[in-house]
């Protein structure tokens, strides 16, 4: 294997993941998925996966949701994926075809649009393309892959407002509950739980996920992440005195992330070095000062403000002292901690924001209830770019 930092990986590439893609497909014969997983960690390369190796009995059809910015452009796509899905059945595409007429949808140069001022068109179409969807299934049944709902969800409510994002939730979800045979992957690299706290806040009473069975996206096993760092060790061609050593450190110094692993071996290659465990260490504590941020870790860094409009200033005091005490520490340990940094005495926000920051892979609680970062890499990084002793 080459070194493919961020790129698409051919599927024989994607290391490590079998056992979690045979437990999305069980999941899926009785229930649709909402797939979270922290970014950089490999979840668009197992949907992809998937897409390209199905079972027996399902096909794949994976969209990228984030250059939809209307429910009526998600609609359309939708039906454009049956379509295609159904093309060998000649009587149900007529059905299909039937359809988009009775919704009054056009066609211009190839082009698909519903018509302009009619709110329920984009409804209809996706109720009813579902509905054929369902009724024509025979053999094998389809299954969205939907990645960057998030996305999709705030481009819609920018552009058309917050009530018809909320429209879209409540409908696939209805759709679930009425045709129990309709599946679908959701993911994101925000997560749901944002969008979701943001549309409750437009007075959204509806818990349109509560039916999906969540599954987390982990980095990969110790052995399987130095299996990939050997291949990829090898493929590069890079010397090294000891491969299984080397592997072993790069691994762990890129903690499990297949990402940071292959850009690891990257920096090795172009920087001429051979690989030992001590050229590793060496290259990844560059890669964490760089200034040009190649591992784009200041991401964890500008998306707060936007996380956590309300509590950021919380936030970041709450991981300075996580970071800076290099362990982990308990409920009322944090909470002095941050009473030294600022005022402040609120127990409860304190646990409301804890929370929020374990459901964005910042931090994990351990058996004993402390708290400490979710990944050793981005605690390393965090002290560093805050300065912290």
């Amino acid at each position: 294997m080459r070194a493919n930092p961020g790129g698409i990986l051919k599927v024989d590439e994607v290391l490590g993941r079998d056992a979690l893609i045979a437990g999305l497909w069980e999941t899926l014969e009785g229930q649709s998925v909402v797939m979270t997983a922290e970014r950089r960690i490999g979840k668009t390369s197992v949907i992809r996966k998937m897409q390209a190796e199905p079972p027996k009995g399902w096909i794949a059809v994976l969209q990228d949701l984030e250059q939809y910015h209307s429910a009526e452009e998600f609609a359309i796509s939708v039906y454009k994926a049956v379509a295609d899905y159904l093309s060998p059945r000649t009587k149900a595409v007529q059905v299909l075809r039937k359809l988009w007429e009775e919704v009054g949808g056009s066609e211009l140069a190839g082009v698909l649009k519903l018509p302009s001022g009619q709110e329920g068109s984009w409804k209809s179409l996706l109720r009813k393309t579902v509905e054929s969807l369902v009724a024509h299934q025979v053999e094998s049944r389809l299954v969205f892959f939907w990645d960057e709902m998030p996305y999709m969800l705030d481009n819609i409510g920018k552009s058309q407002g917050q009530e018809v994002a909320m429209q879209l939730l409540d409908l696939l979800r209805a759709l679930r509950q009425t045709h129990p045979g309709f599946r679908m992957v959701l993911t994101g690299s925000i997560g749901l739980h944002h969008v979701l706290a943001e549309l409750k806040q437009q007075d959204y009473r509806s818990e349109p996920l509560n039916d999906l069975a969540q599954i987390e996206v982990s980095p990969l096993a110790q052995g399987d992440a130095e299996a990939l760092a050997r291949e990829l060790l090898l493929g590069e061609g890079i010397p090294t005195a000891d491969l299984e050593a080397t592997a072993a450190t790069l691994a762990q110094e890129g903690d499990n992330f297949p990402f940071y692993i292959h850009n690891i071996v990257r920096s090795l290659k172009r920087s001429n070095r051979s690989a030992s465990p001590e050229s590793v260490v060496e290259c990844v504590q560059e890669q964490l000062v760089d200034p040009h941020d190649p591992w784009e870790l200041g991401h964890f860094r500008e998306r707060i403000p936007s996380y956590y409009p309300e509590q950021h200033a919380l936030v970041s005091k709450v991981l300075d002292a996580v970071a800076a005490e290099g362990g982990h520490l308990d409920l009322s340990s944090l909470l002095a901690a941050i009473k030294a940094q600022m005022p402040f005495d609120d127990r409860d926000e304190l646990i409301a924001c804890l929370r929020l920051l374990e459901r964005d892979h910042y931090l994990r609680r351990d058996k004993q209830g402390r708290y400490g970062f979710r990944f050793a890499l981005i605690q390393r990084w965090w002290r560093l770019d805050r300065g912290l002793a």
